[in-house]
């Protein structure tokens, strides 16, 4: 084993002195946004935001959660994220290991097809038509994942990772008489765990924060996924401090900035749960798509 010098000692120190400090200061708004949302309207808006609460208050979680539809859009955006996260992860990686075996026939032209509609499409007016008159699916939870089960980019990406693997693995197993589905499912998505986890990562992203599908989509309460409730609420909020504002009732302040952080501590905190389960794929998988185009 070789004994580290001094210097060596000394530069790692402070290597980890300065990620130490990276750190701390990016945690810092995050503890800020916390701490703050813990706090009352007012002391927010005389104090600013603080890093301990100086008047503890509820009040803002209190209103988030004043009756279950946000337990009910909790539950529909779990089950969309979770969906389609793995309806998405199945069919991309379908499609990308079909794209990266040159023995399939017309894959170039295939290719070209997915990569035509990152380039052009029908706009939202043809897209809305499509979806609530001919597929009929406005009003269900599915319109909140079938419509984008499928990234091109993701697609691409995960072609790519599967195209620098030696193609001497499937060939191998294609002599003792594995198929292309055993080939796919039981040798190369193992391996590619890294790849896997990014994209996964990326759809599940995708799926947990969307609202725009639901405002074009969804009038049905209790299909309304979180974050598309949060900005109704949100929007409540808004209305309710500018008529209080016109009216000037005495005593009374909206509690909307504290509403705000809130929500950003209700909406990110599933999200910020996930990532270290998935920091050692992620790490490795920063260069999907990298090695081999």
């Amino acid at each position: 084993m070789i004994k580290e010098s001094l210097s060596d000692r000394l530069l790692k120190a402070v290597f980890y002195a300065a990620l130490a400090l990276f750190s701390v200061y990016c945690l810092l708004p995050f503890w800020s946004v916390v701490a703050s949302s813990f706090a009352s309207e007012a002391s927010v808006i005389r104090d600013g935001y603080t890093f301990w609460p100086k008047d503890f208050s509820l009040e803002a979680y209190k209103l988030i959660f004043q009756d279950n539809t946000i337990y009910r859009s909790y539950g529909v955006t779990t089950f969309i994220t979770l969906v389609g996260t793995t309806m998405s992860m199945l069919l991309t990686s379908a499609l990308a290991y079909a794209l990266s075996v040159k023995s399939v026939k017309y894959r170039n032209h295939m290719a070209f097809y997915v990569y035509f509609t990152m380039l052009f499409h029908g706009g939202l007016v043809a897209s809305y038509l499509l979806i609530s008159k001919y597929l009929g699916m406005k009003d269900t939870i599915w319109v909140l994942i079938i419509p984008s089960m499928v990234s091109a980019w993701n697609m691409f990406l995960l072609r790519n990772f599967f195209a620098s693997i030696d193609e001497s693995i499937a060939e191998s197993a294609k002599i003792d008489g594995a198929n292309d589905a055993y080939i796919l499912f039981r040798i190369i998505l193992p391996i590619s765990m890294p790849a896997m986890a990014t994209i996964g990562l990326f759809y599940a992203l995708g799926y947990w924060n969307k609202w725009f599908d639901a405002l074009l989509y969804i009038n049905d309460k209790k299909l309304y996924p979180l974050q598309y409730l949060i900005q109704r609420i949100m929007n409540n909020l808004d209305y309710v401090t500018s008529i209080s504002a016109e009216v000037n009732i005495p005593n009374f302040i909206t509690p909307a900035m504290t509403v705000r952080l809130a929500t950003t501590v209700v909406t990110i905190g599933p999200i910020v749960f996930l990532y270290p389960f998935l920091q050692k794929y992620f790490v490795k998988g920063l260069m999907v798509g990298a090695v081999k185009g």
